[in-house]
């Protein structure tokens, strides 16, 4: 079950990436349900210094898995990230760039728009029907 696909901004949820497929349901957008307790919901652009924050976290996104159909992800793919794994690059100084028309509505229950807005590579700039959390 799949929560509504809705982005941050009010608006329906863009697909983030299908090379690489990504999102919990593995369906190209970064769709949330009651099963995805990291909530993967922000569709951030991976950089290096990303991807290395990461791997030095405990979660190698850079490494190929092929047992797990999983190439590995190099700077510049598009990524379903968990809201708190993005919370922490932030506090690290280390937050890629992300979409907000992609990102997940249900991000607002970790991180408010004012910090994704920082990152944004589409902000369209605050309206009257900017969600609030």
């Amino acid at each position: 079950m799949k929560y509504p696909s809705v982005n941050v901004l009010g608006g329906p949820l863009e697909s983030c990436s299908a090379r690489p497929l990504t999102g919990f349901f593995r369906d190209g957008c970064c769709n949330s349900g009651p099963g995805d307790q990291g909530l993967h919901t922000v569709c951030a652009e991976m950089t290096a210094e990303f991807l290395a924050l990461s791997k030095y976290l405990g979660n190698d996104l850079s490494t190929p898995r092929p047992e797990f159909g999983f190439a590995g992800l190099k700077p510049g793919d598009q990524w379903c990230l968990c809201a708190t794994r993005f919370l922490q690059a932030h506090e690290e100084g280390a937050a890629p760039r992300l979409r907000l028309a992609a990102t997940h509505l249900a991000t607002l229950q970790v991180l408010p728009l004012a910090v994704l807005r920082l990152y944004a590579n589409d902000d369209p700039g605050p309206g009257p029907a900017d969600p609030q959390p």
